[in-house]
């Protein structure tokens, strides 16, 4: 057995057992911001694009599954495929605007038209405004009573591991590699034939929907949905996700969600507001001393440590 396989293992094993020893809404709340952070890093780290209005996924599709789930009293699958499917759509509308523009210019687009959504969501009567869309109902799946957080925790789990599974197919599939050409040198990507623009969009479409499934599932485990969800300011919270774990790494958005949402949790009774000036310190320190992330820096000692052994 390779030492992957073992590692995948020994990882679903400590997700299994993870809620009799942890408060399992906190690991929900990890796994939902990691499945964030993954489909971030989809579009960071593999393909190289840089988006700074990534909450708007998250929080359309904490909205549409809260008001589906709520006021439309339609099915819990309904509802988080709903979700999931209302972000894939406005990825694919915001997407064929951004992708016709490249580096910073690209992020800047992004931001500017995930702020027209947050402002959106702020005037739209649906969403309950800055009090948000309370009350919404976990309900029933395959029988079993997702009010009981011990069940929801496996659906989740569940959720996040399909996820994962399906970026890691992504990556390592014909469709991963010409991203990872398109990230590496998009003019020789041009002159292979590929359609450069269409590979953009559709990771751009795939990296939104697994957001939207991220705030759908987070919508479903707090049962509410607020504006927080689709401020800029969680934007810039995957973001330092995924680079403090490190882009471009499979188990890096995990590693930094997990870190960061425990920090938040751990400090925020304790040093209040504070919480963003040391986040903005780690970033910064992450920046500059740590530039791979604590998965890439840990790959890299490793692999000196197996070449010095070697020699």
């Amino acid at each position: 057995m390779s030492r992957s396989a073992i590692g995948y293992i020994a990882l679903l094993a400590f997700g299994l057992s993870a809620p009799f020893f942890i408060y399992p809404v906190l690991v929900m709340k990890v796994l939902c911001f990691a499945l964030f952070a993954c489909a971030f890093n989809l579009l960071l780290g593999y393909t190289g694009l840089l988006s700074f209005g990534h909450a708007v996924f998250l929080g359309t599709a904490g909205y549409v599954t809260g008001y589906a789930l709520k006021v439309w009293e339609l099915p819990t699958l309904v509802g988080l495929l709903a979700g999931t499917g209302a972000a894939a759509a406005l990825g694919w509308v915001i997407g064929s605007l951004a992708i016709r523009r490249q580096g910073i210019y690209f992020a800047m687009v992004t931001l500017a038209l995930a702020q027209m959504m947050f402002f959106f969501f702020l005037q739209a009567p649906f969403t309950g405004g800055e009090d948000g869309l309370q009350g919404v109902p976990r309900g029933t799946l395959f029988g079993l009573d997702l009010a009981d957080d011990m069940n929801l925790y496996y659906l989740v789990l569940a959720i996040f591991a399909a996820s994962f599974w399906l970026i890691q197919r992504t990556i390592h599939s014909p469709f991963g590699q010409i991203l990872t050409a398109i990230r590496e040198n998009e003019p020789r990507a041009i002159s292979l034939g590929y359609d450069v623009a269409k590979y953009k969009l559709l990771a751009f479409v795939l990296s939104a929907g697994l957001a939207g499934l991220a705030g759908a599932t987070k919508t479903l485990v707090f049962k509410f949905a607020t504006l927080t969800d689709a401020h800029w300011h969680t934007s810039g919270e995957v973001v330092l996700m995924t680079l403090l774990g490190g882009m471009g790494t499979v188990f890096g958005p995990l590693v930094g969600a997990t870190v960061i949402v425990t920090l938040q949790n751990e400090l925020a009774d304790k040093v209040g507001s504070l919480v963003t000036v040391i986040m903005g310190a780690i970033f910064v320190i992450c920046v500059l001393a740590f530039r791979r992330g604590i998965v890439g820096e840990s790959l890299a000692l490793y692999r000196r440590m197996v070449g010095q052994k070697s020699r």
